[in-house]
């Protein structure tokens, strides 16, 4: 599992910044957001951030767009241009939002159509050598266990992959079980830790027992996913080596810890 960062965590930065702090760090690969750091239908920008990206010897993981399944093509927001982007940077993966409702308000029809998206982008992504990984994230079809679950069953195409983060305000059971729902799919994993209200952005040490726990079970299922950490206390760089030096003290137990 190799420790690193979701470019959005950084909004206000340049990419140069944000990579001038990765190194120091020990972070080793990135997820590009596709909103500031590398916009969609900027071809040039996508090409130079992914040859510095790589010169600076950090990995890309994923290219982060805001694709939304069954909504940004009406929108006339193509996943072509999506997948020219991903492909210029070097990204192996896109990350992709599972549609625009929560399951409580998501008719049938809305899911489906989300679903044939999924299979749909996938195979065109496919034809470049990437994969689509779905958001996990509330007020889409993956907010909840069962539902995530049913989109990721509803689209057997082996080119959709699913994210996961801890959902917000959850126990420690519950997020435990919400990855195991998605594990057999899983492609990356986003790390934070915050409270009740996502405002509240926590040191990600305060969470310590859960993500111990975490990062045990994908250890002990044979998983290596990366681990980028998102959205540190403050929005502030200052914290980075902080909040990277916990993450790689937690997977330095891990490794040492023997199987049972």
């Amino acid at each position: 599992m190799r420790p690193g960062l979701v470019s959005v965590t950084f909004r206000s930065l340049s990419p140069e910044d944000v990579l001038r702090l990765m190194p120091a760090a020990g972070l080793e690969c990135i997820e590009w957001g596709g909103d500031v750091h590398v916009p969609v239908g900027r071809p040039g920008v996508a090409d130079a951030v992914g040859r510095r990206t790589r010169e600076a010897g950090i990995s890309i993981t994923a290219f982060g767009s805001y694709y939304r399944l069954d909504v940004s093509e009406e929108k006339g927001e193509s996943f072509a241009a999506v997948l020219e982007t991903a492909a210029r940077l070097g990204a192996p993966a896109i990350r992709v939002w599972a549609g625009s409702r929560s399951k409580a308000s998501a008719d049938p029809g809305h899911a489906r159509r989300a679903a044939e998206d999924a299979a749909r982008i996938a195979d065109l992504a496919r034809t470049a050598g990437l994969v689509i990984c779905l958001e996990y994230h509330p007020d889409t079809l993956t907010d909840s266990i069962g539902s995530a679950r049913k989109l990721l069953d509803s689209t057997p195409n082996p080119g959709v992959f699913s994210l996961w983060q801890q959902p917000t305000g959850c126990d420690f059971a519950h997020g435990l079980k919400s990855l195991r729902a998605v594990l057999p799919r899983l492609h990356h994993v986003h790390v934070f830790h915050w409270g009740q209200d996502p405002s509240h952005r926590f040191a990600l040490d305060e969470g310590a027992d859960r993500w111990r726990g975490y990062l045990r079970l994908l250890a002990e299922c044979g998983r290596n996913p990366d681990l980028l950490l998102e959205f540190v206390p403050g929005d502030a760089p200052a914290v980075l080596q902080r909040e990277a030096d916990t993450l790689r003290r937690w997977l330095s137990e891990i490794e040492k810890t023997p199987p049972d």
